[in-house]
């Protein structure tokens, strides 16, 4: 039984950090490009970030460019994305996942992925 499950969310004033986890079962990581996207009320999914498992390269969107940095430890089975100077419209639940199929890069388009955690809430706001 596979799973993906985000934590590290939480309530951070504008201008702070925080560090989120995906943590991998059932799934050889290794295999595996990683994604992370975010959702806010009221708006559509967006890509925030991915990694991939080829080379370990990174692919940003424009909402994490400069910001947002994310790095994969597949011994641990774990995927880490690395917010900062986290603004108000940051605000989203956050999701990770996992994408098996073999790419040159990894994918920013969340219908390529095939398996998604439950996501975890980051609020920014003082």
């Amino acid at each position: 039984q596979w799973q993906l499950v985000e934590s590290g969310g939480g309530l951070v004033q504008p201008g702070g950090s925080l560090r989120l986890s995906c943590a991998v079962s059932g799934l050889s990581l290794d295999r595996y490009a990683i994604g992370w996207f975010r959702q806010a009320p009221g708006k559509e999914r967006e890509a925030v970030i991915c990694i991939s498992n080829r080379d370990g390269s990174t692919t940003y969107a424009d909402s994490g460019k400069g910001r947002f940095t994310i790095s994969r430890d597949n011994a641990q089975k774990t995927v880490y994305l690395q917010l900062n100077s986290l603004k108000p419209e940051d605000t989203a639940v956050y999701y990770c996942a996992a994408d098996e199929e073999p790419r040159w890069v990894c994918a920013l388009r969340w219908f390529d992925y095939e398996y998604w955690g439950q996501g975890t809430q980051v609020t920014v706001s003082s």
